[in-house]
């Protein structure tokens, strides 16, 4: 559910009329895509081992998509297997060039129009078929290349692959179609209609590699709201980004709506802000290129026609405060998942947490009887892994820099964990590290991997330390209270009020569910101009 209101625009007043528009009768109902389980023996589990099987020893080769033409240029890079960097190739794209990016832009604006003035019941067919197809026949091709590409688990990829994004395309098609029906009152001798038009330019569309459903979302939700999109899919998801394409196209989006545009970072961020048809930004991803974006936009102010819409998620510092009084055994069991499912690799783990002295050798044993059978593998060939390796080469460095800083500050102290090999595939331990300062960088900066920094505080100081919670990282996503306690329950919400948009009572920071938690933050988090 990604900004439907910041992408549309329009009203008009009519005067004299007999007559009112019609709208949509009848709302749409949706429910949350069922969890399947994958047991042995299921039927589930043996199209997905069939799927996984067909995609060994492959190389899936991957164009540009401008219109119906398929666009080949001689640059060409790999999207390798992460669990297996030096195996066989998984996906290739071509990486397109400013004078492409700008035919895609012209032929978008070309599209607009038409597009525009569908009525949204039409487009919100598309993706409520779009939707029914990955439930059904499409679930185990990009479940695979979610877990080939990416390096999730079975339960990771079906979580997000699958079910979020099945829930993205149904709910915000009901909203679409429910929207309209919202209209302003009428007056004496005069009907008045708002109209829920697009914008008039293109939408860019920068998705991240870490959730495919984002993808889907960012390039599918401002088409259903009659915007034409330029999606950019991150070099590391690129097959199962473009499977999600190919089924959009194949559930009725007309060609020029969506132009799939692999392409290097800068390049495409260059050409899309230099555009007088810049009408938005829907971006997800890290800090320095959201700003640059920002900055890039701000410079080209007096090219755009209008003033274009920036909407950013861009990471988190995400917190557990543990009180006194709190439950340990959920302390435990939501530290760890949220810690440590898919490597870190959400926007939404947690990576600081801070504890009660009083209940911290219990668990701190707790966490590390745990840790002990996390299992790290390759989650495509046993389905019983815990997580996989991270994402690149560049994720494996910045890992590797904060577990050297771990091991050599006297403030820090790696209690379990803390080793990382990238002789196959870029594998990180999941590591858990005690710090006796608060103020440590690895306290306040994103890491976005499997590493958990703990500040041991005195419990009859937690007062200070919510207001330390507030106040430690530019960042503002998610975060999570865990205590028995009413008062402590009430104090805390007040004091963390602006320190995540997502904010938790004795549960993990991870996991929101579309239509239950809508997902966004503050600060450093996300920004959103309007």
């Amino acid at each position: 559910e990604k900004l439907p209101h910041s992408l549309l625009s329009g009203s008009w007043r009519t005067r004299g009329e007999d007559s009112e528009p019609t709208f949509p009768c009848a709302a749409v109902e949706v429910k949350n895509e069922p969890i399947l389980g994958f047991k042995e023996g299921s039927a589930e589990r043996a199209e997905l081992l069939k799927a996984l099987d067909g995609l060994k020893g492959t190389t899936e080769e991957i164009p540009c998509v401008v219109g119906d033409e398929h666009v080949w240029t001689k640059d060409v890079r790999y999207q390798l297997s992460v669990s297996h960097r030096m195996s066989a190739a998984r996906g290739s794209s071509a990486d397109i060039k400013s004078a492409l990016i700008n035919k895609a832009i012209l032929a978008s604006v070309a599209a607009r129009k038409e597009w525009d003035l569908k009525p949204v019941q039409d487009r919100a067919q598309i993706l409520f078929k779009a939707a029914d197809v990955i439930s059904g026949p499409k679930r185990a091709e990009i479940l695979a290349k979610t877990m080939i590409g990416q390096g999730k688990t079975v339960v990771q990829a079906e979580i997000d692959a699958a079910a979020e994004l099945i829930d993205f395309f149904r709910f915000n098609a009901k909203h679409a179609v429910e929207l309209e029906k919202t209209q302003p009152l009428d007056a004496d001798g005069s009907t008045n209609t708002m109209l829920y038009r697009g914008l008039e330019g293109f939408v860019a569309a920068v998705a991240p590699f870490n959730f495919t459903a984002i993808g889907g979302n960012l390039a599918g939700t401002p088409a259903l709201m009659g915007n034409v999109v330029l999606w950019k899919p991150s070099d590391t998801a690129m097959s199962a980004s473009y499977a999600v394409y190919k089924v959009l196209r194949e559930s009725g989006l007309p060609p020029n709506i969506v132009q799939f545009l692999p392409a290097d970072g800068p390049v495409f961020g260059d050409a899309v802000t230099s555009s007088q048809h810049l009408a938005g930004i829907n971006f997800t991803g890290s800090v320095p290129t959201f700003k640059r974006l920002w900055k890039q936009v701000a410079q080209n102010l007096d090219t755009y026609k209008n003033f274009p819409r920036l909407a950013g998620e861009c990471g988190g510092k995400n917190f557990h405060f543990v009180h006194k009084s709190a439950d340990v055994e959920s302390v435990v069991k939501g530290t760890i998942r949220s810690a440590f499912e898919y490597g870190g690799q959400k926007c939404s783990a947690c990576s600081r947490m801070y504890v009660a002295d009083s209940v911290w050798p219990q668990i701190k044993q707790q966490l590390l009887a745990i840790h002990k059978n996390i299992t790290v593998g390759d989650p495509v060939e046993d389905f019983s892994t815990f997580f996989s390796a991270v994402i690149d080469e560049k994720s494996f460095a910045r890992n590797k820099r904060w577990l050297d800083l771990a091991k050599s500050s006297p403030n820090l102290k790696v209690i379990a964990g803390g080793n990382c090999d990238d002789s196959k595939g870029y594998f990180v331990e999941p590591t858990i590290i005690e710090t006796t300062d608060p103020q440590e960088a690895i306290m306040h900066e994103e890491i976005f991997g499997p590493v958990l920094s703990v500040y041991v505080y005195p419990e009859n100081k937690y007062k200070e330390v919510l207001h330390l919670i507030d106040n430690t990282s530019p960042y503002a996503l998610t975060g999570a209270v865990f205590a028995q306690d009413q008062t402590v329950i009430d104090e805390a919400a007040k004091v963390l009020r602006n320190a995540a948009g997502n904010y938790y009572v004795n549960d993990k920071s991870t996991g929101s569910i579309v239509a239950q938690q809508p997902f966004g933050g503050a600060r450093a988090s996300g920004k959103s101009l309007l």
